[in-house]
């Protein structure tokens, strides 16, 4: 049996930009994308510290280095620049599967560059 879990998690990260008149999605910087995992078009849950607000979308690669998070088309309704956001990912697989497996968390800073 396939359960849901977490898979990796970029934490605390700010929103840079909010852009109604785009199709839809998340731009998220590459490098960061990178760091935890996440491929372009993957689907991901978003939390917004700020409003309470959680909703599912896809994820656009964004320029590599710009930090950028920016929430597109109605997206943008569920957040604004400023916004703290925690973005999920979700794999489905076997509880075997996930006995020594740990998830790839990405923790930010107010700048959105990676804590160490």
């Amino acid at each position: 049996m396939l359960r849901c879990f977490l898979r990796s998690k970029i934490h605390m990260a700010t929103v840079t930009e909010s852009n109604l008149a785009y199709e839809g999605s998340i731009t998220i910087d590459k490098e960061l994308m990178d760091m935890a995992g996440i491929l372009p078009y993957e689907q991901v849950m978003i939390s917004n510290m700020n409003n309470g607000e959680r909703f599912e979308t896809y994820v656009i690669q964004g320029k590599p280095g710009s930090r950028e998070f920016c929430l597109n088309g109605p997206t943008a309704r569920k957040g604004a620049v400023g916004d703290k956001i925690i973005i999920f990912s979700y794999c489905y697989t076997t509880v075997d599967e996930m006995k020594d497996f740990k998830p790839n968390i990405v923790k930010l800073d107010d700048k959105n560059n990676p804590l160490k």
